[in-house]
């Protein structure tokens, strides 16, 4: 069996790669017949000599990075970069030593304008995962060169289970919905229990309508102050400074 379709192999609950909180609370679906046949896909196109991003240990890297009980924040996105060596598992973050895409640019830019902190010398979001912002892509799976080549294959109704859950059993969380594909996959979010915060994609072909000065990443802050949460660190270290252990282990960037 090829690493992706192993990933999400549903043939014994034990051989799932999710982590453990996050299997307690949405494993199940992972056992449903649409993800035995997301596997059967995976699998096929595998065989078939397509490449798939990212590597089949990294499709869970999201939460991996960021246990259930710990999230802070939720930025969802829609799928993987399609690039050989980009994608790692978390949305809108690349590895270490790849070049930064257009939409990471952007949001660093409103980070720099929102709380002053200078753009990094990498891509990678692996820090802010670490300090409870779950960064998750609708679609987990990606084929080369091939934008959104693996939407509807069953990915969406695992993603929407994970929103939902996090809505129905966790309290006081900050979700930030860039764009319309995103603010879609929001509308379950009970706003009286967490702050839903919208605004444009950070695509060049959008963030100067709303994006850009959306204030973002100070006003999650001030909700989680305001409710006696922990704040998140929005700062990331230069690339020199990652933690090699991370990078090398089972959430590699």
């Amino acid at each position: 069996m090829n690493e992706q379709g192993e990933a999400i192999n549903n043939s014994a609950e034990s051989r799932i790669q999710l982590e453990s909180s996050w299997k307690a609370h949405v494993g199940n679906w992972l056992l449903r017949p649409e993800m035995r046949d997301l596997s059967a896909f995976l699998r096929a196109r595998k065989v078939a000599g397509v490449s798939v991003y990212p590597p089949g240990s990294q499709i869970f890297a999201a939460f991996e990075a960021t246990p259930f009980q710990r999230v802070k924040a939720v930025i969802l996105g829609q799928d993987p970069y399609h690039g050989q060596g980009q994608a790692h598992g978390l949305c809108f973050s690349v590895r270490p030593g790849m070049p930064l895409p257009p939409s990471l640019l952007n949001i660093y830019k409103e980070l720099e304008e929102d709380l002053g902190l200078l753009r990094p010398d990498h891509g990678c979001l692996l820090p802010w995962a670490k300090r409870g912002v779950l960064l998750l892509n609708a679609v987990l799976t990606v084929e080369d060169g091939r934008a959104g080549a693996h939407q509807g294959k069953g990915w969406e109704g695992f993603t929407d289970h994970v929103v939902d859950t996090l809505n129905r059993e966790r309290e006081g969380l900050v979700f930030m919905l860039w764009g319309s594909y995103a603010q879609a996959k929001g509308k379950v979010i009970d706003t009286r229990r967490h702050l839903v915060l919208k605004a444009a994609h950070p695509s060049p072909l959008s963030a100067h309508r709303g994006f850009l000065g959306c204030r973002h990443f100070s006003l999650c802050n001030q909700y989680l102050s305001q409710h006696g949460l922990g704040m998140v660190d929005w700062s990331l270290p230069p690339c020199i400074a990652l933690d090699g252990a991370i990078l090398n282990g089972r959430i590699a960037v």
